[in-house]
């Protein structure tokens, strides 16, 4: 059983006693037959985003129509957040809640039992795939033996071992994007001209972010990087590269001493520089096999949220600079 399978049935009685209750009490404000949802007090959309990435397009589309409420706050690890009673309460007052399924259990439970009519699942708006430890150009999982077997028992995603990772791809990043425009236009007809708008000025910049990261990728002397955990299956399929992760997709899960040996091998063959660790796990393993290896360290940020120490202010600056973390480290020209 993965961790992310134990957490789920650790849920406390108390938090989802506190949703059945609070649930019941607040329905009736996302009741009846219309899809429009009814405006908090200021007027505005009340929007709750489960995290950063979710948060990202709430305000980007929604712009001044929307009052959005992230229930990960920044420095918050996303897969292990367990929410309050308060925060159970309020997904029932949402006007819309926009999550991604699988990568975040105790949001999935609660938004399960609070009913709210207007949820936007980003997983249902692009195809998820399954990626392993090893992911690359040719879109395949390499990874061999005991560690294969770890990964393929992972329920991390909306289908059995499906990569939720899919904000790290800008391509698929704009297919959400254009989904949850349409989903504001729903709850929200009045305003619907400038969610339209918004939408297509975000999936602009996605498609430029896109352009650079293809052209900026595309000459290098290798095309392997070494990360602490697979979140970068998407961006290594998209841009031709292979990702080699640490641990699996579950950043908690522990490498096998076979994973790390078979790591050692990979980086000496392909001509690995850095390993890469992020800024909300532990750096720890990827320290240590830097150092055994002779390799260089950097961040390369998966985005689940932003903090004081984000190389960027957004969602565009942190993304360009893992791009610029990755040109140098694969020696791209």
């Amino acid at each position: 059983m993965s961790v992310m399978n134990v957490r789920r049935r650790l849920i406390s009685s108390t938090a989802a006693a506190a949703a059945v209750t609070l649930g019941i009490v607040t329905l009736s404000a996302c009741g009846g037959t219309s899809d429009a949802a009814d405006k908090g007090s200021d007027g505005k959309l009340d929007v709750v985003a489960s995290f950063y990435p979710m948060q990202y397009l709430a305000e980007q589309i929604g712009g001044g129509h929307v009052a959005v409420n992230t229930l990960t706050k920044p420095g918050v690890e996303p897969h292990d957040l367990e929410l309050k009673p308060r925060q159970i309460g309020e997904l029932g007052e949402a006007d819309v809640v926009l999550y991604l399924k699988g990568i975040q259990p105790a949001v999935d439970d609660a938004i399960a039992q609070a009913g709210v009519k207007n949820t936007v699942d980003a997983a249902t708006l692009t195809k998820l795939e399954a990626h392993g430890t090893a992911v690359g150009h040719e879109g395949h999982d390499h990874a061999e033996g005991e560690h294969a077997e770890e990964e393929a028992g992972h329920d991390h995603g909306s289908e059995a071992g499906a990569d939720p990772h899919i904000w790290l791809d800008p391509v698929k990043y704009a297919e959400v994007a254009k989904g949850v425009g349409t989903a504001l236009e729903k709850a929200d007809p009045a305003n619907a001209a400038d969610y339209k708008k918004n939408t297509d000025a975000l999936v602009k910049k996605l498609g430029d972010l896109n352009t650079d990261f293809a052209n900026g990728l595309k000459n290098s002397t290798t095309k392997t990087f070494i990360t602490t955990h697979a979140a970068f299956g998407y961006l290594a399929e998209r841009y031709g590269l292979d990702q080699e992760g640490i641990s699996g997709i579950d950043p908690e899960s522990e490498p096998s001493p076979a994973r790390i040996k078979e790591l050692q091998d990979v980086a000496r063959k392909d001509k690995v520089t850095t390993v890469f660790f992020e800024t909300l796990a532990s750096d720890k393993t990827a320290k240590t096999l830097a150092g055994d290896t002779g390799l260089k360290t950097d961040v390369l940020d998966p985005l689940e949220g932003i903090t004081d120490t984000s190389k960027g202010d957004d969602y565009i600056e942190v993304m360009r600079s893992n791009l610029a973390a990755l040109q140098k480290a694969l020696g791209a020209k």
